[in-house]
């Protein structure tokens, strides 16, 4: 492990990620399990047919109701978690700067990024903000997203009572493909963060900071005035990252073309009708399993990341036992 996966987030917000992105995986399965049973009957088939999927669906969909429930209690309430949050809001002056001086330095106009974007440029935990621009918009998305798809799919739940009010199938109907429109946004999105945080080639294949509390990661290579940045320099790419990139980057694609062009076919969402694909498209089923294929290696990264949380919590406790038992004989000589 290295300074450049020096720990950002506490203990009980390493937790929540880990079951939110279980919870997030099980709706992304069942829901399309349900979107596309035709392409994806072997997922439905795993999950015990139709009515076991729309019932760990409407399970999964509570999980996540609960987890933001307690995640706004937790940071309101606590001193040091409403300081965190406020480092999550939005900085108008300063995150425009830092986004007009990127694209200067993407255009080479500028030498370097703007401090508001560093995350993994070779700085010190204390040299960059806890979020960059770009991370404070990724969970302004995600958080709106959110909130949009728990309360379409409370009402799509309760379809005849929406029938009832408005008096009318089409509003229920409509509210079905917003609700679907909104998941295939966010599939694209944790498509996209899936391989970003499994391909990036200073944590491939797997980024431990969003797994390891900060108070447990080292914030520094041995002695922390050694060096003066984090050794970005001295890091080698392994063997098979360039491979992996490719292959995942490109099932990325495949997945995310194959769901849009489903969804075209079946919802009438993101696009009308009367743009739809025909019935029956062997390439657009492999593109959505491809599309699912990606979802359960982000679900396995996730697992793996917490596999080797315990392994490396594990470590340091013994190598503390050890140098405990190490001063203990040293002190007993001694006498």
């Amino acid at each position: 492990m290295t300074n450049l996966d020096h720990g950002k987030f506490s203990r009980v917000t390493t937790t929540f990620h880990s079951l939110l992105a279980l919870t997030v995986f099980f709706l992304f399965f069942t829901g399309y399990a349900i979107a596309f049973n035709a392409e994806l009957w072997w997922l439905v088939e795993l999950m015990g047919g139709n009515d076991w999927v729309l019932t760990i669906h409407r399970a999964a969909g509570f999980s996540l109701i609960v987890l933001t429930v307690f995640w706004v209690l937790f940071m309101l309430l606590r001193a040091s978690s409403r300081s965190n949050l406020r480092e999550v809001l939005p900085k108008p002056k300063a995150d425009l700067m830092a986004f007009v001086q990127d694209v200067k330095f993407a255009l080479g106009y500028a030498d370097e990024r703007h401090p508001h974007a560093r995350q993994f440029a070779g700085y010190k935990a204390d040299e960059v903000p806890l979020l960059s621009y770009v991370g404070k918009g990724v969970i302004a998305i995600f958080t709106v997203e959110l909130v949009l798809l728990m309360v379409s799919g409370l009402l799509i739940w309760q379809k005849t009572w929406l029938m009832e009010f408005y008096n009318s199938q089409s509003v229920a109907m409509g509210f079905v493909a917003f609700h679907g429109l909104l998941g295939v946004i966010m599939l694209m999105g944790v498509m996209f963060h899936t391989f970003e945080h499994a391909c990036h080639p200073a944590f491939y294949p797997v980024e431990m900071k969003a797994f390891l509390p900060k108070k447990d990661t080292p914030n520094f290579h041995g002695d922390p005035d050694e060096y003066e940045t984090t050794g970005i320099e001295r890091l080698r790419l392994k063997p098979t990252w360039k491979w992996a990139t490719n292959l995942l980057g490109a099932m990325v694609i495949v997945g995310i073309a194959g769901v849009l062009a489903g969804s075209m076919s079946y919802g009438g969402y993101p696009i009308p009708d009367s743009l739809a694909f025909a019935d029956g498209n062997m390439f657009r089923t492999i593109a959505i399993n491809v599309g699912m294929l990606v979802l359960f290696i982000g679900l396995a990264l996730s697992m793996y990341g917490n596999i080797l949380r315990v392994r490396y919590l594990k470590q340091r406790q013994q190598q503390a036992q050890t140098e405990r038992d190490g001063v203990a004989t040293d002190g007993g000589s001694r006498e």
